[in-house]
């Protein structure tokens, strides 16, 4: 049986101020697919990471898109956000879920082992995020894989580009998560998205 196929998962770069950023205000996040934003945020204090994020999110929120907060639950929560990721530190993750759950959604990333993810997902993460620490492709490739077969807690890809996009379609990753692939591609964000949702829906047929 066929699969649905994946949603896209945009992981900024590091935003130094409230200037709007044009790709996050394209129509082609809403057009092409994209569920998730994860904005991070270049200032250190927390009131100006919720003045960029207000400024930021809430046009991509009204259009469904869930925006979430780099690494801190209290920032989150004063800037509506959606929600929060969390990376590497379990102690970190076991806050932001009893501070968060179940309004918010904490996603975990950070994960260097099969044992951290486990933890991740046990302790009750809304999704794990797989490579994001700079792993070859192939070892990403291979994690999305095994998480997909033994649990149901959603499994994020990180594509280093493009041309990766196909193999984490493949080995069974719920969403397919894009940064520098969509954001440094000298053609525009929009021709990086409208590319990576075509590669998302090539879809390989499940036996059963």
């Amino acid at each position: 049986m066929a699969r649905d196929a994946p949603r896209l998962y945009l992981i900024t770069p590091p935003i130094f101020d409230r200037t709007p950023c044009p790709p996050l205000f394209s129509e082609a996040i809403q057009a092409y697919g994209v569920a998730c934003l994860l904005l991070r945020t270049a200032v250190l204090g927390g009131e100006e990471k919720v003045r960029v994020f207000r400024a930021l999110a809430p046009s991509l929120q009204r259009q469904g898109i869930a925006c979430l907060v780099a690494g801190d639950p209290q920032v989150a929560v004063r800037a509506t956000a959606d929600g929060v990721h969390i990376d590497g530190e379990e102690a970190q993750l076991e806050r932001a879920l009893r501070a968060l759950k179940p309004g918010y959604i904490v996603g975990a990333g950070g994960l260097r082992t099969r044992h951290e993810a486990m933890i991740a997902g046990e302790a009750g993460a809304d999704y794990v995020l797989f490579g994001d620490c700079g792993e070859p492709h192939s070892d990403i490739v291979e994690r999305v894989a095994w998480w997909a077969e033994l649990f149901t807690v959603p499994c994020i890809g990180y594509a280093h580009d493009l041309g990766s996009i196909g193999d984490l379609v493949r080995a069974g990753a719920d969403f397919i998560a894009l940064g520098d692939a969509v954001f440094a591609d000298p053609r525009g964000a929009g021709a990086a998205l409208r590319d990576a949702a075509k590669l998302v829906t090539e879809i390989p047929e499940i036996a059963g």
